[in-house]
């Protein structure tokens, strides 16, 4: 378990140039200082040939424009979807089905966990987009192949996220689509952050299963934050660690991210002692999209989340002021007039992994939940970047 969540939910890069960051012969125009991270660029800098070094340190050359393009994590589909360069896909992974079209791209996922290199090469591609849950020796495979592969860093951040849509609109000649992606993007990160500006930031956990949780240095932690919560994880280590039961307890999570409404994790120790717990606090999220560093992603978890936020915070302030008036007298009762929250109401919830239209865009649940950490942490691990 340990192996597959460092593996899968780190995704960390081996070789001494792991952290490296693309760098090309002629870098995109780009203006941070309006429209946040890499939210401008021109057409004028996607010219071809293009040479450009990825995280592996290995530099590859592009004469033209790339028209048949090959995917081995869904993060770069989902980005490629974003940015227009959908029809030239020919092969996806398993884990991006939920992409309007892709079922009807090649399936290059292997029989077991990874994807299949006589897959990939099958689908004859000019490029392979091999994002950071890859490790660097897929892509040396791949490249023993005579493929041209370029292969990302590890997206921490929202603005790591921006950097990777940008090199991605450069590497496939569509800078001004991936620069207005950006802005959509920015834009969204900043409604959410406006969303929750003059509210309480709730302490919150996104567990993974098993004790794994999301915490600082991760992409999903720089969500949370946009979301208007506070990570409680990231105190407690950076990347995705495993933390005791105390340790969880001790953190003592308000809320909880989920990605199914009937998740049995809120039933289950330690998070039943959490506040989260006691109080059946907790937001349905899309599996796709908050496991996925992308711009779409960002997007709609954000505004998710700090919808949550929002809505938590109303009744949390309507319960208040319900107790308030019972204890006046006003309203002739018994002081039981406002709703506690533990209702069990949501939207539907989707996971978001049988089609583009489920967004998982549901106000907070709160109530029993009932799906077992296992299967989350099982689909979670799948669906990561």
């Amino acid at each position: 378990m340990a192996l597959l969540v460092t593996t899968a939910l780190v995704g960390g890069v081996a070789g001494p140039a792991a952290g490296a960051q693309p760098t090309t012969t002629a870098s995109p125009t780009i203006d941070h200082s309006t429209d946040g991270p890499g939210a401008q660029q021109t057409d004028a800098a996607c010219e071809f040939p293009l040479e450009i070094t990825d995280a592996t340190g290995t530099t590859i050359t592009l004469d033209e424009r790339p028209e048949r393009i090959t995917t081995t994590n869904p993060s770069a589909a989902q980005t490629l979807w974003e940015i227009g360069a959908r029809d030239r896909v020919v092969g996806v992974t398993q884990y991006a089905a939920y992409l309007d079209g892709a079922s009807e791209r090649e399936n290059v996922s292997a029989e077991g966990f990874g994807v299949s290199v006589e897959r990939v090469v099958d689908t004859e591609p000019d490029l392979v987009l091999v994002p950071n849950a890859s490790s660097a020796s897929t892509a040396e495979t791949l490249r023993a192949q005579n493929l041209t592969v370029y292969h990302y860093a590890e997206a921490t951040s929202i603005e790591a996220i921006a950097e990777k849509t940008e090199t991605t609109g450069r590497l496939v000649g569509n800078c001004e689509a991936a620069a207005e992606t950006n802005a959509e993007m920015n834009e969204a990160v900043a409604a959410a952050e406006n969303r929750t500006a003059g509210l309480d930031r709730p302490n919150a956990l996104y567990p993974l299963g098993d004790g794994y949780v999301a915490a600082g240095n991760t992409f999903i932690n720089s969500i949370m934050e946009a979301g208007g919560v506070t990570n409680v994880a990231a105190a407690e280590g950076d990347g995705y660690p495993q933390l005791s039961n105390e340790v969880i307890l001790q953190t003592d999570p308000e809320l909880i991210l989920v990605t199914t409404p009937d998740a049995v994790i809120l039933e289950e120790e330690p998070y039943a002692s959490t506040t989260a717990g006691t109080e059946g606090n907790y937001v349905v999220m899309n599996v796709n999209y908050l496991n996925q560093p992308a711009p779409r992603s960002v997007i709609e978890s954000t505004t998710t989340l700090s919808t949550a936020v929002e809505e938590l915070q109303t009744e949390s302030d309507g319960a208040t002021d319900g107790e308030d008036e019972s204890a006046d007298g006003d309203d002739g009762g018994d002081g039981d007039t406002t709703s506690d929250g533990d209702d069990g109401s949501t939207e539907d919830g989707s996971d978001g992994s049988t089609g583009e239209g489920s967004t998982g865009d549901s106000a907070p649940g709160f109530g029993v939940v009932a799906a077992l950490i296992a299967a989350i942490a099982t689909a979670l691990i799948a669906r990561r970047r």
